[in-house]
């Protein structure tokens, strides 16, 4: 029991999803003796569902944050047969007996209709009610606070993560970045052959000509567009990037892992899409887009700054256009004539 309490505490101690998967896979692993136990992300693109492991922790091990490894959205969920159709039929668990010999427990944590997370539970033997009945209690205490935290990192008008979120997440990619980077005298040339062409990226998109929606239609009508962007915003980027409401009508997405081509290819789309999309009584919108790579060199200030420059250049320069940062820096379109650690001006 004291065990137990312990990790109740632990769980409901901390302000990050990150540490609070870890902790209820370590509390789980601990009270189940399990092989191993798993947090799952499940994630749309379409009409299409994927699974990517969020945290994971093995007998005898320490639990860890799992990164993606790659660009994709995760393995089809056509691959966890019994999850699908838990999922499909709304049940709040589903157990199956694998080909290794484990049986498996899955417990969907959903909010409404909807269940974007899921403990995944590996056992050798089979799982006795009393087991279930812990489990169950530890997960209704996860979800709970789950949902606070969740709560409390979004915007309250498009859903989105908002500034705050933001900053912690720019924050740990950098972080990342500078742990990616290799040592500190390693040559470039070297960091560039070990990282390869992949990067990660920040793009801040901005409603062009919002005010006039304002000023015409309403600001009811003005929320609508803010809505239906963010909206294009989540279904035109993939499942690892993460799309926040910055304020107004500025909203900024990081790009994880994806190469130059590749992430312009992404961000042009969305604003294709915005272009595409029929605004109610508004009719057409344009959204104007900057970009710049994330780099471990640069503060928060700055990186955001860099951003900042290119979409000022877009809507200085047509508006409806993708711009990238260092392409005009590299251009002379635009140049940097003083920095110091935490802004630079232009």
């Amino acid at each position: 029991m004291d065990s137990l309490l312990q990790h109740m505490v632990d769980m409901t101690g901390h302000r990050d999803h990150t540490m609070l998967d870890i902790s209820v896979v370590s509390a789980v692993q601990e009270l189940s003796g399990a092989a191993y136990t798993r947090v799952l992300n499940i994630a749309s693109v379409g009409a299409q569902k994927f699974v990517r492991s969020r945290a994971c922790i093995h007998a005898g091990g320490v639990a860890c944050p799992e990164e993606p490894q790659d660009a994709g959205p995760g393995e089809p969920i056509a691959a966890y047969p019994d999850l699908e159709r838990c999922l499909r039929r709304h049940d709040m668990r589903a157990e199956s007996l694998g080909a290794d010999g484990l049986r498996r427990l899955w417990l969907p944590i959903w909010f409404g209709d909807k269940a974007d997370t899921c403990l995944e539970i590996a056992h050798a033997d089979p799982f006795t009610p009393e087991a279930l009945y812990m489990v169950s209690g530890i997960v209704s205490v996860y979800r709970n606070f789950q949902n606070l935290l969740d709560y409390s990192e979004r915007d309250s008008l498009t859903g989105l993560l908002n500034r705050k979120t933001f900053d912690d997440q720019l924050a740990r990619m950098l972080h990342a970045a500078d742990a990616d980077a290799g040592p500190a005298g390693a040559p470039q040339a070297e960091r560039r052959h070990q990282n390869g062409e992949e990067k990660q990226w920040l793009a801040v998109v901005d409603v062009d000509h919002f005010k006039g929606v304002n000023d015409r239609f309403g600001h009811l009508y003005g929320d609508e567009v803010l809505i239906l962007i963010a909206n294009l915003l989540q279904t035109s980027f993939r499942a690892q990037d993460r799309v926040f409401r910055f304020g107004g009508e500025e909203f900024v997405v990081l790009l994880r892992s994806t190469t130059l081509d590749n992430a312009r290819r992404i961000i042009d789309r969305f604003r294709g899409d915005v272009e595409a999309h029929a605004f109610p009584q508004v009719g057409r919108v344009t959204v104007s887009v900057g970009f710049t790579s994330v780099s471990a060199a640069d503060s928060p200030v700055v990186t955001l700054g860099h951003a900042d420059q290119a979409l000022y250049y877009a809507k200085a320069n047509g508006r409806n256009r993708v711009c990238h940062y260092e392409e005009l820096v590299q251009g002379g379109l635009l140049q940097t004539v003083a920095v110091n650690d935490t802004a630079e001006f232009f």
